[in-house]
């Protein structure tokens, strides 16, 4: 078994169920082209928690707590279970606030731009070709000599950080508390919040996801760090199956549609889309993971993915609380006007500053600027 999870007819077996999962999820309810988003998924739970107040946006997604039980669960099974920690915690939580706010200006992670790109959104195209760019420095800096420092081996009780956390999130969303009435824990009744598959089917797809990815080390950002980096291929075939699985049961669940606009939960903002995910790939690939993967690795007790994963929540928020995030194209259908989407002033600022500061990151980190 572990021979065939390291083969790539493991890589490309688990990332066709990942990528067929996150198509099918949709037809269960789950937003259109977002079966499985990190990004989108963390954002939707930091509204749930209050953190932000976006009402189209909260819901504690059991996806993501599924990620971190499967990936406990399958660490914990083939001895990889190893607490550790202490690599440049406070950048690496800077890295995971501007990888948020870079995804929720193209409106969605590496894994919803493939999952938009196999649903027929050619907005994708622009958002992959700049997650490319980002990866693309990253990699430049780590040949020259970007490092934030060695984790080391802590205490098993930091491994259980973030296991706890999902499962309070999970007794939360199982019992629906509410702490006021008018209080977390927040629930949409509208927008893309309001839209899921059953809760369990939802924990369930997120669990299995969780024990492949956590086999293969199924990585959106490392395939193209590797392709890039050593021209290696093996993470790459994974993606690769990820998109043909995904496109092929979006054609036969009938949700297919190939074009620019409009698309559901997504804007053709070009520009911005670019932008957007040249800034949320080099901090992918400054971080060593795409959020899929820092979920991962947090479930195999990896302290540092845990503070990156928190980044990511606080970014959310952030993103929503000072209108930073895009907004998706609209069209009307009596008047036939396409009014396109993309971020505020503010949220183009946002992008622009977070280059800069991500861009000092990998200077200012390299062995050889010391």
């Amino acid at each position: 078994m572990k021979k065939f999870f390291a083969s790539r007819a493991g890589i490309v077996t688990a990332g066709g169920v990942i990528g067929a999962i996150a198509a099918y999820l949709v037809y269960l309810g789950n937003p259109p082209n977002m079966g499985v988003c990190v990004a989108c998924f963390t954002r939707d739970t930091a509204g749930a928690l209050g953190l932000h107040r976006a009402g189209a946006v909260q819901y504690l997604r059991p996806e993501l707590i599924g990620f971190v039980f499967g990936s406990l669960v399958s660490a914990l099974a083939f001895g990889e279970f190893r607490p550790r920690g202490g690599s440049a915690p406070v950048l690496r939580f800077v890295l995971g606030f501007f990888a948020m706010v870079g995804a929720l200006v193209f409106l969605g992670c590496p894994w919803r731009a493939f999952s938009r790109l196999a649903g027929g959104d050619l907005n994708a195209v622009t958002g992959i070709a700049g997650l490319a760019v980002g990866i693309a420095l990253g990699v430049w800096f780590l040949k020259n000599g970007y490092n934030l420092g060695r984790s080391t081996p802590s205490r098993p009780a930091a491994g259980w950080v973030m296991p706890v956390f999902m499962l309070i999130l999970f007794v939360l969303l199982v019992f629906e508390v509410k702490f006021t009435p008018e209080g977390p824990i927040f629930f949409s009744s509208a927008g893309p919040g309001s839209m899921h598959a059953p809760l369990f089917v939802s924990l369930g797809a997120g669990l299995l996801v969780g024990v492949l990815a956590q086999r293969t080390r199924f990585c959106t950002m490392g395939a193209l760090r590797d392709l890039i980096l050593m021209k290696e291929t093996h993470l790459l075939s994974g993606v690769l199956g990820f998109i043909v699985a995904a496109f092929a049961v979006n054609l036969l669940i009938g949700k297919f549609n190939v074009g620019f606009a409009p698309q559901p939960i997504a804007h053709s903002d070009h520009l911005w889309n670019f932008l957007g995910m040249s800034l949320s790939g080099l901090c992918f690939a400054l971080a060593g993971g795409c959020p899929g993967r820092q979920f991962f690795m947090s479930g195999e007790g990896d302290g540092d993915a845990s503070v990156f994963v928190f980044g990511m929540l606080i970014g959310a928020a952030f993103a929503h609380n000072f209108n930073l995030a895009g907004a998706p194209d609209k069209f009307d259908k009596a008047t036939q006007v396409l009014t396109v989407g993309g971020p505020s002033v503010w949220g183009q600022w946002a992008v622009i500053a977070g280059l800069v500061l991500v861009i000092a990151i990998g200077l200012f980190m390299r062995e050889k600027s010391r």
